[in-house]
């Protein structure tokens, strides 16, 4: 059945490319916020710098958050079977990640109510756990992704996820996570370069340059690991692309031999442009950075993070959430979205509302360009 020309097969497709584009969205916007926080105690020496380095993010980090919403937001709606396994079999990480955000409006508001030196170094602190663990752990959750999550459904299609959270932390996992921590840190450098002056402009280019650098090396020693290491996985049944949600009604296996999550590379050649950009963009924003160039070290530093996560995306499809414990279970763009009806409506809602977010958003960043001084600080109250 189609709708409009649309039939389900397509309205799926075009939802697993929202829930990516949403994805991308969030890491490039809020990423350089948690980069910037990650930086803050040691690109700032003086309160004055620490002052410096968090306005240049003040205005804009809670409108950031907005496509960390939208992420959350789509996989609920888009993805029901995804967000029921991804939230409770992975909540104390969600968990973590949340603290993680948490800390970071409370840091903003109240490390300049007290004059005490050591009262605003400890927020400083505070503000830099706020941008580290939420990188760090969304980067982890990744990385199990790719080794595949320990869960299974019973008959009734009831969801059980038997891993724990420090199982969750495996090497390449942790590799996972300080590629996202590198590439966020150095997106955070750009936007500091881009955004001050003197001398936390140059120790931000000093840093940056070298989390670009590890962004690169980590990625692509992941990126070997999973060629030559991880068997991936892959759909054994006839594959219905146009199904009822139920993973139950196909068959799927873990790969024989180490390189399954290679398959999409060899059959869609044109999709290696993904892990290019991913690892030209953070050579790009490294030798950018070094010459202080900031406009164009944060595209390069974006294009890398564009780049990282859509590696990842086209290499699993169409797997969302492989099962390591049941892997006829696992979650696929083929079996675990809403009903036509549902992608239909929501895709209409969807053209309407996400120009209007990106025009105000660019709208936003237009009033707010140009450089953040100590004179601005001084003259607006509302300055943390």
């Amino acid at each position: 059945m189609e709708i409009l020309g649309l039939d389900y097969t397509t309205l799926r497709v075009i939802w697993w490319l929202l829930l990516g584009i949403l994805l991308v969205g969030w890491a490039v916007m809020d990423g350089f916020d948690l980069g910037v926080g990650t930086l803050l105690p040691f690109v700032a020496k003086t309160d004055e710098e620490r002052r410096l380095v968090i306005n240049t993010v003040g205005p804009v980090w809670e409108g950031n958050q907005v496509w960390l919403v939208l992420g959350g937001g789509a996989i609920f709606a888009a993805w029901p079977p995804l967000y029921a396994v991804s939230f409770s079999g992975f909540y104390l990480a969600i968990f973590a990640m949340l603290f993680g955000l948490i800390l970071r409006p409370v840091g903003f508001k109240y490390r300049s109510k007290m004059p005490s030196q050591r009262w605003r170094n400890n927020w400083d602190w505070v503000l830099f756990v706020g941008g580290l663990l939420p990188a760090l752990i969304s980067s982890v959750a990744v990385g199990n992704v790719l080794l595949g999550v320990p869960y299974h459904f019973d008959d009734s299609m009831r969801i059980f996820y038997t891993g724990t959270f420090f199982g969750l932390l495996t090497p390449f996992a942790l590799i996972a996570g300080l590629v996202g921590v590198s590439m966020m840190v150095s997106h955070g450098a750009a936007m500091l370069v881009l955004k001050t002056d003197g001398p936390v402009a140059e120790r931000s280019a000093r840093y940056g340059s070298i989390a670009a650098i590890l962004s690169f090396v980590l990625f692509a020693a992941a990126g070997v690991w999973v060629a030559f290491g991880l068997p991936g996985y892959q759909i054994t049944s006839q594959v219905v692309t146009d199904g009822p949600t139920n993973p139950l009604l196909k068959t799927a296996e873990i790969g024989a031999a180490a390189g399954g999550w290679m398959r999409n590379y060899s059959s869609m050649p044109w999709t290696w442009i993904f892990p290019v950009l991913g690892l030209g963009g953070a050579l790009a924003s490294a030798v950018l950075l070094r010459k202080r160039r900031g406009m164009a070290a944060f595209l390069a530093s974006g294009t890398s993070i564009a780049g990282i996560i859509l590696t990842v995306g086209f290499a699993i499809f169409p797997f969302l959430l492989p099962s390591s414990s049941q892997p006829s279970g696992s979650l696929t763009v083929w079996d675990s979205s809403s009903s036509q009806l549902t992608l239909f409506i929501m895709l209409v809602a969807t053209i309407i509302f996400l120009p209007i977010i990106l025009a105000y958003t660019s709208w936003v960043y237009r009033v707010m360009k140009g450089k953040t001084t100590a004179e601005d600080m001084a003259d607006n109250p509302n300055a943390y």
